[in-house]
């Protein structure tokens, strides 16, 4: 079938007018919130998968774990790809492996084989992201806009919108066909995306391939070994962190020594560590993307869990209270898309994060729904404002070659992120999701959320970044 999809003349050769091609749009989209949507329906159904499978959220945790430990490292390698062979391809095959996984998800006899369609899944929602971002500084090049504010916009939005109203849709899906339609639905996702992908994605050589007429000769195959590797050894070590496994985090060192060792000698690297380590405010992105999802998904997963376990919701109505949340991040980001400036919105981000957190510390199992619902609209604003942020920040910093990688390297610093609220959700929660749990997590979220807003205040560069040429004279 992937064959069959290769071989289609892609879409009309692109628009001579200037103007970004509007045909990219669909595609885009789709491909970028493969990977939100399975991220946000999961957390309405862990705690009916843990009831199908006699699994304690302890054991659930992997669920969210496994998709991201596979995400994080397949994310700047297929990035890296894309920036060398084009993006229709990968994007083509990602979409397809995601239509396996659903059925893998949706056929599951037991938690181990969901936990490995869960592996399947995130690698095969590695290529939506990058290729986007790749698309835009491509169609940037070619009309001539440095800053397609608007589709930046666009696609900012739409993965925020899924990643919202994801526990909603999760909640439906549950109601209608059990917890195995929230794995179900990758299957016309996936048959859509390869359909508008095959149709309209250009298969246009990169610039690279015009300078190199073998590009699969600057595949740094060694150098994305070694970086899997310290990924792998990291991320196995946040799951599960103690003594009991201190050799992880000496083989991570190890690797990431080796990898950076690596790099600095390949004629072309997988990630040019000098040009990255010369980019302090690429970095600072990086470190922000980190701990912004720790609070964004400590919040998704935690609360959710919560509401259903601690505060006696059914998983269709633990759904519905984060509606506000989308209706507020989707306003916010409304409201600001249009102006490029980045530093402002980072700055009300981190304050909305700390005042969300503090009401967490509120809420006990007869906490009032408006109390709830104060909750997710408070914490719609730094949704609506952070990663939208990030994301343009990257647009702006990244080395415009590497764009899929750089692109990637975000995905992966946020998905980091989110194994560190899954680990930290699952200790604090243990067998069960109360009131106690929720609140020693929601101390962990203020701590994290202090220190984003301190590496935003201390970033001077963000002052630069999006403003128009006159502000910075």
């Amino acid at each position: 079938m992937i064959r069959a999809l290769l071989r289609l003349r892609p879409g009309p050769a692109r628009t001579p007018d200037g103007r970004f091609d509007r045909r990219l749009l669909a595609p885009m989209m789709l491909g970028s919130v493969l990977n939100p949507v399975n991220s946000s329906v999961i957390s309405v159904s862990l705690v009916p998968i843990g009831a199908a499978f006699g699994a304690p959220p302890s054991r659930t945790a992997w669920l969210i774990s496994a998709l991201y430990l596979a995400t994080a490292i397949g994310q700047p390698v297929v990035g890296r790809l894309i920036d060398l062979f084009g993006p229709r391809r990968l994007f083509l095959a990602g979409t397809a492996l995601t239509g396996v996984a659903g059925v893998v998800g949706m056929l599951a006899p037991d938690l181990g084989v969901l936990i490995a369609a869960r592996v399947i899944l995130g690698f095969g929602t590695c290529s939506g992201y990058p290729a986007a971002m790749y698309l835009i500084r491509s169609e940037a090049r070619r009309t001539g806009q440095d800053s397609p504010v608007g589709v930046l916009t666009a696609l900012a939005v739409t993965t925020q919108t899924i990643a919202v109203i994801g526990p909603s849709l999760g909640g439906l899906l549950i109601g209608v066909g059990g917890w195995r339609a929230t794995l179900a639905v990758n299957i016309p996702l996936a048959l859509a995306g390869l359909c508008l992908g095959a149709r309209r994605l250009p298969a246009t050589p990169t610039t690279r391939r015009g300078e190199d007429p073998h590009p699969a000769a600057a595949l740094d195959l060694p150098g994305m070994a070694l970086f899997a590797t310290a990924m792998v050894c990291l991320l196995l070590f946040l799951m599960s962190p103690g003594g009991g496994h201190w050799y992880l985090p000496a083989l991570t060192l190890a690797a990431a020594a080796a990898f950076t060792r690596r790099e600095l000698r390949a004629r072309h690297p997988f990630i040019d560590v000098r040009v990255l380590g010369g980019s302090l405010p690429l970095l600072a992105t990086y470190t922000r993307a980190l701990l912004a999802y720790i609070v964004s998904y400590a919040f998704l997963y935690g609360f959710t869990q919560w509401t259903e376990e601690g505060r006696g919701l059914s998983a269709s109505q633990a759904g519905l209270v984060q509606l506000p949340l989308f209706a507020t991040a989707l306003a916010v980001s409304t409201l600001t898309g249009r102006r490029e400036a980045i530093r402002g919105k980072l700055l009300v981000g981190a304050v909305g994060q700390l005042v969300a957190c503090a009401l967490l510390l509120l809420l006990d199992a007869h906490s009032a729904p408006w109390l709830l619902l104060a909750v997710v609209v408070v914490l719609g604003v730094p949704q609506g404002l952070n990663s939208l942020a990030l994301q343009n920040a990257v647009f702006h910093q990244a080395d415009p070659d590497r764009m899929g990688s750089s692109a990637g390297l975000l995905r992966t610093f946020g998905y980091l992120g989110a194994i560190v609220a899954s680990a930290a959700g699952g200790a604090f929660f243990g067998q069960r999701a109360d009131t106690g749990g929720l609140h020693h997590l929601a101390w962990l979220m203020l701590g994290v959320s202090a220190l984003f807003l301190a590496v935003t205040v201390a970033d001077r560069s963000l002052r630069r970044v999006g403003e128009p040429p006159a502000a910075t004279s």
